[in-house]
C-alpha cells in the first residue's frame, strides 16, 4: 500500500452511520483489485479532496483483505466533509502507517481491552484478530464506557460480543438515560471486577486520555505490570511520516514511533503539563 507522501484515490464502496456525529466509511481502490493488509492498531491519512487529510485509524477485520473500513468522527471540516461523501464517491488514502497492538506477543496471555468512546475504534481490529484465534489466548475481557447508552459504539456488535461463552464483556455509561438498567460510572469500577489474572495478562487501552491513565493506574493496582500495558495515542499528527512535528511527545513522534506505546515508555510524559 501507499506509505508515502501522494495519496492513492480510492473509492467509498459502503457509508454506515453509527452515531449523530460519527460514521463508517469502507474503502476500495479505485484502479486494481487486490489485497489489503494491516496490522490492529495502524492508522491511515484519509484525503477529502480540495479540504484535507486526517489520520484515521483503520477500524476493520484485519483477517478481511478486501477493503478497508474506518469509523470517524465529524469534528473538523475535513472529517465534516467526508461526513457528506456518499458511497461511489472517491478520496485519497496513504498507508498504513504506525505500530501495532502485540497481538501476536499477547499469546498465551490473559487479554484485557479498554475502551472509551469512539476510543473502541482502534481496538475493534484487535477484537477481531482474537476472536479469530481465540484459543491462542487466555481469559478474554472488555471493558467499555460512553457518556450515554446512545453513545455507545458498536452497540450491536457489542451486543454479540457478550453472548460469546468465552469472552467477558462490560460496559457502562457515565449518564443513565430511557431505560438503561446497566452500570453508571468510570470505566476503571468494571476493572477492579474483571476476572482476569494480573500476573499473565496484557491490556490494551484506548480512549480520553484521563480514562487511559485511570485505566492503567487501576490495572496497575490490581498487579499488571506497567510494561503489559499497551495505549494508542492518536493526536495531533498531520503528516505520518515525522516531517512536521505536530505530533512530537517529547523525544517520541506519535505517527512514526506509534500509535500503539507501552505504558512504561509514555507513562512519564503525561504528567507534564501541555503534553
Amino acid at each position: 500500500m501507499n506509505t508515502g507522501l501522494i495519496p492513492e484515490s480510492f473509492r467509498i464502496q459502503t457509508v454506515h452511520p453509527e452515531l449523530s456525529d460519527t460514521f463508517t466509511l469502507e474503502l476500495v481502490p479505485l484502479e486494481g483489485n487486490r489485497e489489503l493488509h494491516f496490522l490492529p492498531g495502524q492508522f491511515n491519512m484519509l484525503y477529502a479532496f480540495g479540504q484535507g487529510e486526517v489520520p484515521i485509524s483503520i477500524s476493520g477485520d484485519p483477517t478481511r483483505t478486501g477493503s478497508l473500513v474506518h469509523t470517524i468522527r465529524a469534528v473538523g471540516p475535513v472529517t465534516r466533509a467526508m461526513w457528506r461523501m456518499r458511497a461511489g464517491e472517491v478520496m485519497g488514502l496513504r498507508g498504513p502507517f504506525g505500530t501495532a497492538w502485540p497481538v501476536r506477543e499477547m499469546e498465551g496471555s490473559d487479554v484485557v481491552i479498554v475502551a472509551g468512546g469512539v476510543g473502541l475504534a482502534p481496538l475493534r481490529p484487535a477484537i477481531y484478530w482474537v476472536l479469530a484465534h481465540r484459543k491462542r489466548y487466555g481469559r478474554v475481557c472488555i471493558f467499555y464506557g460512553s457518556r450515554t447508552p446512545d453513545d455507545m459504539l458498536y452497540a450491536s456488535e457489542l451486543h454479540q460480543w457478550r453472548s460469546h461463552f468465552d469472552l467477558m464483556v462490560d460496559v457502562t455509561v457515565d449518564r443513565s438515560t430511557g431505560d438503561w438498567a446497566g452500570n453508571v460510572g468510570v470505566v476503571p469500577r468494571l476493572i477492579r471486577g474483571g476476572g482476569f489474572d494480573p500476573g499473565n495478562t496484557m491490556a490494551l487501552l484506548c480512549g480520553p486520555e484521563i480514562m487511559m491513565t485511570s485505566a492503567a493506574e487501576t490495572l496497575e493496582e490490581r498487579g499488571v505490570d506497567e510494561s503489559r500495558i499497551y495505549l494508542s495515542l492518536e493526536r495531533n499528527m498531520k503528516c505520518a511520516v515525522g516531517y512536521c512535528g505536530h505530533c512530537q511527545l517529547g523525544p517520541e513522534f506519535i505517527c512514526k514511533d506509534g500509535p500503539v506505546f507501552r505504558m512504561d515508555a509514555v507513562q512519564a510524559l503525561f504528567a507534564v503539563e501541555e503534553f
